[in-house]
Parts: C-alpha cells; structure tokens; sequence
C-alpha cells in the first residue's frame, strides 16, 4: 500500500477498533449459540467485512465474511459443524490484523 500518513492514521485506528471487535468476537463466541450472541457476532463481522475491504485489508474482510456467515447458518439451525471452521476464522481474522498492525507500526505493534 502506498505510503500516506493520513490514510495511515486512518489504518491504526481501525486496526486498534478492529482488535477490539475481534475480541468482542471472541466473547460472543464464548457465550454460546443465544440468538443475542450470534447477533452480535454476525454485526460485529459484518463490521469487520466492510471496513475491512474499505481499507484495502481484503483478507481481514474475507475473514470477517466467513464469520458472518457462520454465524447466519448457526442462526438458522444450519451450522452444526462449523464451531471449528469458526474458531480458526477467528485466529485468522487476529493473525491478519497484527500483521497489518506491524506493517504500519513495526516497533510498536503488540499481539492481540
């Protein structure tokens, strides 16, 4: 990506509201299959999606995606095998966004 400070700025704040939500993620996939927690899960992701590809993070997009969609086959009683497939979306999703975290800010980036 090229190199300009404002979008920059622009980044590390949606990569630091991006480790937020994806610890939200975590949490309603901590609380289980309540239809409050899967919706949570699918705006968050949904969230994620969008901004995400807004930004040129088009793996942080594909990511959230997927969770999107797993937490609507979840929803709608489709989803019996996808808590793994979930979970590993979800290490995708943190491993996509530290990796863009130290691209921009190699000496300050911490694990989410």
């Amino acid at each position: 990506m090229p190199n300009d400070p404002e979008l920059d700025e622009l980044r590390r704040e949606f990569l630091a509201e991006a480790t937020d939500k994806v610890r939200e993620i975590q949490a309603s996939l901590d609380a289980g299959t309540s239809s409050e927690a899967l919706d949570r899960l699918a705006y968050l992701s949904h969230q994620l999606k969008g901004a995400g590809g807004s930004y040129g993070y088009e793996k942080i997009s594909s990511e959230a995606a997927e969770i999107e969609k797993a937490a609507e086959r979840i929803a709608t009683g489709d989803g019996a095998n996808v808590n793994g497939s979930l979970q590993q979306h979800v290490i995708n999703l943190r491993a996509e966004i530290e990796k863009h975290r130290r691209e921009l800010d190699p000496q300050t980036a911490s694990r989410v």
